[in-house]
């Protein structure tokens, strides 16, 4: 097990928070929007908008605060360096989809949870890079806490260095250096696996771009809260 697989102390939070940073390629459109934090408005143009909240919320700081109860605790995400579009929250539903069906919307980066009433759970995330990403309807045929990690043969072929992780060798084992992280929702078309998930990552500054191999990351608070609210067969719509 690599160190970063194995458990963190209360100590070793500070430290891994500030190096779980991805310094990823791509930023988001420029426009101006209110947003609310502590009944407050914090208001960000294009010349911030990269740079996150101005200030944190006790409301954030319990969303995404530490998790000490996890097989592997997750540190606190600093989520005043992400684009506050992109943090977890209810919104008006715009997919007209049944409530209880899982919507990601890859042009915008969101994923919606619809829910009863015209409303919607609303997540950030990143998608799969042009060419490695999928769309249609499916199922999450099965979900799984703090997943092993296996690549397919495609990516073993693009990257041969992950062959130590093959299926013949055993995937590679849960912890907070896998790439599924936390959590994983296993997508599945007319019974046949897609080989895509919904799965948390530690790398946060990747939400709301085209980063991944297809898959589709979120936080990995935020895949913890989706993961609890989803039951196995949940209906999902990607465009």
């Amino acid at each position: 097990m690599s160190p970063a697989a194995r458990p963190l102390s209360r100590r070793g939070f500070l430290a891994f928070g500030a190096a779980a940073t991805a310094t990823l390629a791509g930023c988001a459109g420029p426009s101006t929007r209110q947003f609310m934090v502590d009944t407050a408005p914090v208001y960000r143009t294009p010349d911030n908008r990269q740079a996150g909240l101005v200030r944190g919320s006790p409301y954030y700081d319990a969303m995404y605060g530490p998790k000490f109860d996890e097989q592997f605790p997750l540190p606190a995400i600093p989520y005043t360096e992400i684009d506050p579009a992109y943090l977890r929250q209810e919104v008006a539903d715009p997919t007209g989809e049944r409530p209880g069906t899982i919507v990601v919307s890859t042009a915008d980066r969101f994923l919606y949870l619809v829910r009863e009433n015209g409303r919607a759970m609303r997540y950030g995330v990143g998608i799969g890079r042009q060419g490695f990403s999928w769309s249609g309807r499916a199922i999450v045929q099965w979900k799984q806490k703090w997943p092993t990690w296996t690549p397919p043969q495609e990516m073993i072929a693009r990257q041969p260095e992950l062959e130590r992780w093959s299926a013949a060798n055993g995937g590679m084992p849960p912890g907070l250096d896998n790439p599924l992280g936390a959590r994983a929702l296993y997508i599945f078309q007319n019974g046949e696996d897609t080989l895509y998930r919904l799965h948390g990552s530690p790398e946060y500054k990747s939400i709301g771009k085209a980063v991944s191999s297809g898959c589709v990351r979120l936080l990995n608070q935020d895949i913890c809260d989706l993961y609890d609210r989803v039951p196995a067969r949940t209906p999902i719509v990607v465009t």
